[in-house]
């Protein structure tokens, strides 16, 4: 399905399905359980816009995502994490069909033993994803949302692609509608949102955002979103919820920032989040980043 990879002999996963009502729209919801008995911590890998073009050369700022990923990939396995999301515009710009087939190719050494799993960002297109990765399972409208287990944790993963290759992102109606009636009638196992756009009043932001969190801001099990877009790296709150803006691997837009990736420890008190920067600002590499969930 478009929004994991794995490929290993024997999986160590299963995958059941939620059926909710968004309005008058019913909606399946695939739900991936990784934990076969409790846990007191899970670990994770976040990486957001790798930005990797078919063009195994193509550069943007003096990076070359094809190369940029090609160098976090072997991190990432030595890290040994039990998952990997990445949080949006996988593709260059337009989100060609050869952009993931690279995709495809170097995420290879990890999805033979880690699943990864994606989001769609404003540079990701969803036609063309399709077609290189055609086993769907389910998506709210065209939106491709999903939920994964991974106990003592639960990860929502939300679509907010609005346009190819224009910078707004939107959830939209259905899209809510699922969210609200989903959180409405789960546990109360912490609960992290991942959402590629930005989260402020800015027009290239998601622009419902104020509405995403009139639903998620009343049930205290949701503790943080995570977010990207932006190829910066920082931490803020709001409301009591910690928002996490992930650094770009492909590349960023100011010396100032690094370009990387986070390795992250979650347990339901709170997280670990490490940045493993390779490139641009280095000077806050490995250093490691607790939060406490409200």
């Amino acid at each position: 399905m478009p929004e994991i990879l794995y490929r290993p002999i024997h999986r160590r996963r299963f995958v059941k399905t939620s059926l909710s009502l968004a309005g008058a729209v019913a909606t399946v919801t695939p739900i991936y359980s990784y934990a076969t008995s409790p846990s007191k911590e899970v670990h994770w890998a976040f990486l957001s816009d790798t930005h990797v073009a078919g063009d195994k050369e193509e550069a943007y700022r003096g990076f070359k995502p094809y190369k940029n990923l090609q160098t976090v990939v072997p991190q990432v396995v030595s890290a040994a994490p039990q998952g990997v999301i990445i949080n949006g515009d996988v593709a260059r710009l337009t989100g060609e069909q050869s952009d993931y087939q690279r995709i495809n190719e170097l995420l290879n050494p990890i999805t033979q033993k880690i699943p990864v799993h994606m989001t769609m960002g404003n540079h990701d297109d969803r036609a063309n994803f399709r077609r290189a990765f055609p086993d769907i399972t389910t998506q709210v409208e065209e939106k491709y949302v999903h939920v994964i287990e991974a106990s003592p944790v639960r990860m929502i993963l939300l679509d907010s692609l609005l346009y190819v290759n224009k910078v707004a992102g939107l959830l939209g109606k259905s899209q809510r509608s699922w969210l609200e009636n989903y959180l409405a009638t789960a546990s109360a196992m912490p609960t992290l949102l991942f959402v590629h756009h930005t989260l402020g009043d800015n027009d290239s932001g998601l622009l419902d955002v104020d509405r995403m969190f009139s639903i998620i801001q009343p049930h205290s099990f949701v503790k943080a979103v995570f977010y990207g877009h932006s190829h910066l790296y920082q931490y803020s709150e709001r409301e009591g919820i910690h928002l996490i803006n992930l650094p770009a691997v492909g590349y960023n837009f100011s010396d100032s920032q690094p370009v990387g990736w986070v390795d992250a420890k979650l347990t339901e008190k709170g997280g670990d989040f490490t940045l493993r920067a390779f490139g641009g600002n280095q000077s806050e590499d490995k250093r490691t980043t607790h939060l406490d969930w409200r």
